[in-house]
């Protein structure tokens, strides 16, 4: 197992959006399961009382013959933060609510996912950079 070196982050939340680059990463899907099934590599795992959760992508999804229906774009925002940022993912799901556009935040240890509606990504990726546009107007000079 690799660790790295946790960056703890001064930066503040108007540097980071700014400074936010924004990757759609493909479709993935949400698909709930008693247990994975032997050879599934999920991007990521959720435990509930009700059983797991698993995001994968919709490939390997379709190969391992799982559902399909909760269909949502990944977009990873390459920004450098921490864990312990406060306030990014609740801006970001902010703006997004405010135009209809589901979204499903992942933190990972480097970086943040988000998962929007599929038919949605394009505006979602729109608004989201010209909140970096904005954020930029608000940093000191």
């Amino acid at each position: 197992m690799r660790y790295g070196a946790y960056m703890t982050s001064s930066l503040s939340l108007d540097h980071i959006l700014a400074n936010m680059e924004l990757k759609p990463q493909g479709i993935y899907v949400f698909v709930a399961l008693d247990e994975i099934p032997e050879g599934v590599e999920p991007f990521a795992t959720v435990r509930e009382y009700e059983g797991q959760t698993i995001v994968i992508s919709e490939d390997r999804a379709i190969e391992a013959g799982l559902p399909t229906e909760k269909r949502f774009t990944r977009i990873s925002l390459d920004v450098p933060s921490s864990l312990e940022t406060i306030g990014i993912t609740a801006t970001i799901a902010q703006i997004l609510a405010s135009r209809s556009i589901t979204c499903n935040s992942l933190a990972g240890f480097h970086r943040d996912h988000l998962f929007v509606q599929v038919d949605k990504a394009d505006e979602a990726l729109e608004i989201l950079h010209d909140l970096k546009e904005q954020a930029k107007g608000w940093l000191p000079q």
